[in-house]
């Protein structure tokens, strides 16, 4: 069953296909945050990211006309990325090493992992778990293609089964499965340097 846009949205969607642009500037800046994790979470490059979403964006509102909310926006919107992304993938036959800017540090460009903050935490710990978040955003990046967009859209997403299914064109059955075994290639590429009793802290 469709998602029922917001009369709010509703109203957006069609002033978006009277060619507002106004409009489409907020369908924009309501869904970029997510739509460039998404994209950044394939592509695992921030610039590239940003090129998939411009054309992404491009391809959306040119053809804006043609969504009937069959889908919610934000799932027809995020399938327009997920394309141009694997599109983008598909066309690099051996992946990029990019390195990291001079004087920077490599944890600035990798997924931004949604770390709940725990105020109880001692300081000692909180670093500990800063750490264990880098580790794992570099291992997400580093996990197949086919795993690591279903793990970025169910985990880092908060995306349903069914809604990743949809997007990734794939049963709900397969999502489980790739998504059980991105969690065991996480934890297998983690386990050499975290501390068991840390093991509670992650998020997945």
């Amino acid at each position: 069953k469709p998602a029922v846009a917001s009369r709010d949205e509703a109203e957006l969607i069609a002033r978006a296909q009277r060619g507002d642009e106004a409009s489409i500037r907020m369908i924009i800046a309501r869904h970029n945050s997510r739509m460039f994790r998404l994209a950044r979470g394939m592509i695992r490059d921030d610039s590239e990211a940003e090129d998939v979403l411009q054309e992404a964006y491009f391809k959306a509102f040119r053809s804006i006309g043609t969504f009937r909310g069959d889908s919610s926006l934000a799932t027809w919107l995020r399938r327009i990325v997920v394309n141009e992304a694997l599109q983008r993938l598909r066309r690099h036959v051996e992946p990029t090493v990019h390195a990291p800017p001079a004087g920077g540090d490599q944890a600035d460009n990798v997924v931004p992992f949604p770390f709940s903050s725990n105020p109880s935490l001692d300081p000692e710990r909180a670093v500990a778990q800063q750490q264990i978040g880098r580790l794992i955003e570099r291992a997400i990046d580093k996990l197949p293609d086919d795993f690591r967009v279903v793990f970025v859209a169910r985990v880092l997403d908060e995306m349903s089964v069914e809604e990743t299914a949809e997007l990734v064109g794939i049963r709900p059955e397969t999502v489980k499965t790739r998504l059980f075994r991105a969690r065991r290639l996480l934890r297998e590429a983690l386990a050499e340097h975290i501390d068991p009793a840390m093991s509670d802290v992650f998020p997945f």
